[in-house]
């Protein structure tokens, strides 16, 4: 019983916290070529690992960046965030920083070390935007 419980529980975290894809960088449009926004799409329901993601990323850019870079927090469960994520072509949780027409999608670095190696995270935030300052 309880190892059933157990298994049932890794899945539902498993499903719940799916990263999106396991793509880098992606092109989309963009219209304002020279500004960087960082964008953290989520659901209302989140986990630890979720809420994790978005603390050590906004951890990261205020560290880094001062005020001059923000994370976006978006709620895919809420209607004004749809047509942001019909844009940016999101289907579930995802970390993206855009810059004119390119997108680079740092989900699954930021599921696998939020919680585990936040600074890691912070430093693969850091070597993502840096280059395009």
């Amino acid at each position: 019983m309880k190892t059933t419980f157990v298994a049932a529980f890794i899945a539902f975290l498993f499903i719940a916290c799916h990263a999106q894809t396991n793509e880098k960088s992606v092109v989309t449009e963009n219209k304002n070529a020279d500004t960087i926004e960082v964008y953290y799409f989520h659901y209302t329901h989140r986990c630890i690992t979720c809420n994790t993601v978005e603390e050590v990323s906004k951890q990261a850019l205020k560290e880094y960046y001062g005020d001059k870079l923000v994370l976006v927090s978006v709620n895919l469960d809420e209607k004004e965030s749809e047509a942001k994520a019909k844009q940016l072509k999101i289907e579930g949780q995802t970390l993206l920083i855009v810059k004119g027409d390119k997108t680079f999608d740092l989900t699954n670095d930021a599921f696998m070390n939020a919680r585990s190696k936040p600074d890691k995270l912070k430093a693969l935030i850091k070597s993502t935007i840096d280059p395009l300052l």
